[in-house]
């Protein structure tokens, strides 16, 4: 299986992971085989890409690391509370939920029985629903650089509280500027800052959110240099949980697309978040959370220095940018039918040089078929 972008579908191709609808119902199930009437669907609710089978990589299996029942469970809960503080403008009449505490600790299970965490999937959303799926990434890539940091329980939940609702201020922002397409005015950036405080207004005095996940929410856009909002605070002034979801939230957002840009490839991703230890992050969070994050994720069609096209199939846990491959094409473009793998933790000579597009993915598949 591998990710393809929408406008690369074709009617026959099989669907390889579920996808669902902004209520967490199914839409295509995976095995489906696409036609032009699903196809159009999936344009239609601006779904970016779907997980297939077309029988290039058919034993690569691409796993999330949490259930995928968790996470339609996470976004639903976090869908029903947001879309209730949208149209409640008074905070105290804003309940949260024992169900987002309940959603927080399966996703905690689920991370908890998972021993050697890898972030490989990228999670398909619509754009038209990105705060929500986007509440959940962040909430669980949080709880992971918690994780690797050693942090007990206690101190998870706040973490994940504080990250699964981070940009519940975002409700108040109005709806034109909050998916506008194009580039907002100045006027409209800085309503848009305010959800910050937003945010936190809405989270405290709530019997089941701390004091801590609320400062978490209100320091999340603060950074290590100084240049963040609301206060400008510096360096350990901003709370540590703060930094972390600030750190993760970051990442999801340059990962996934958006209304006015395409998501950044994970490895360009990876980059700008590798650059930011001590600047825009404490470093030692950026460390914690890199290690756990694949740069090129299983299912990657990339090209080698050698001229061999490979797919990756795992990273190991601290390797991110030296992951394992499989080849498939050589140099010259002729399929190579016997399995070959290469550890490129282990062979310091060979190197990713690029990915491969889906439209060179196509035509060498037209070239040896």
């Amino acid at each position: 299986m591998r990710k393809i972008g929408i406008e690369f579908l074709k009617e026959g191709m099989k669907v390889a992971r579920p996808v669902y609808n902004n209520n967490g119902q199914v839409l295509l199930n995976a095995g489906v085989l696409l036609n032009k009437k699903y196809i159009s669907k999936l344009k239609e609710l601006n779904i970016p890409a779907l997980y297939i089978d077309d029988g290039l990589l058919p034993e690569l299996e691409v796993d999330d690391i949490i259930a995928e029942e968790t996470r339609v469970k996470a976004i639903t809960t976090v869908k029903n509370i947001m879309n209730k503080a949208s149209n409640c403008k008074m905070s105290k009449n804003i309940i949260i939920p024992e169900a987002v505490l309940d959603s927080i600790n399966d996703i905690l299970d689920d991370l908890l029985n998972n021993k050697n965490i890898m972030v490989n999937l990228t999670d398909i959303r619509s754009n038209d629903d990105y705060v929500f799926g986007h509440s959940v990434n962040v909430c669980v890539l949080a709880l992971i650089t918690g994780i690797a940091m050693g942090f007990p329980r206690k101190k998870l939940i706040d973490l994940a509280v504080g990250a699964i609702l981070h940009d519940i201020g975002k409700m108040w922002v109005p709806k034109e500027i909050l998916n506008k397409p194009g580039k907002l005015t100045r006027e409209e950036f800085e309503v848009v800052k305010k959800h910050s405080e937003w945010g936190y207004e809405i989270l405290r005095n709530k019997a089941n959110v701390s004091i801590i996940s609320c400062a978490a929410v209100y320091q999340h856009h603060e950074r290590y240099n100084g240049q963040g909002y609301p206060q400008g605070l510096v360096g350990d002034q901003i709370h540590e949980l703060a930094q972390i979801i600030g750190l993760v939230d970051m990442y999801d957002a340059v990962a996934s697309n958006r209304v006015y840009r395409k998501a950044f490839p994970a490895h360009e991703a990876f980059e700008l978040i590798a650059a930011s230890g001590d600047y825009l992050f404490r470093y030692d969070i950026v460390e914690a959370f890199l290690d756990h994050v694949a740069a090129y994720p299983a299912g990657t069609l990339v090209l080698l220095n050698t001229g061999e096209h490979a797919v990756v199939v795992e990273t190991p846990v601290g390797m991110s940018l030296r992951p394992k491959v499989k080849l498939l094409y050589d140099a010259e473009g002729n399929p190579i039918t016997e399995k070959v793998y290469i550890n490129l933790s282990e062979v310091v000579n060979i190197t990713i040089k690029r990915l491969l597009e889906d439209d060179e993915i196509a035509a060498l598949k037209r070239a040896t078929s």
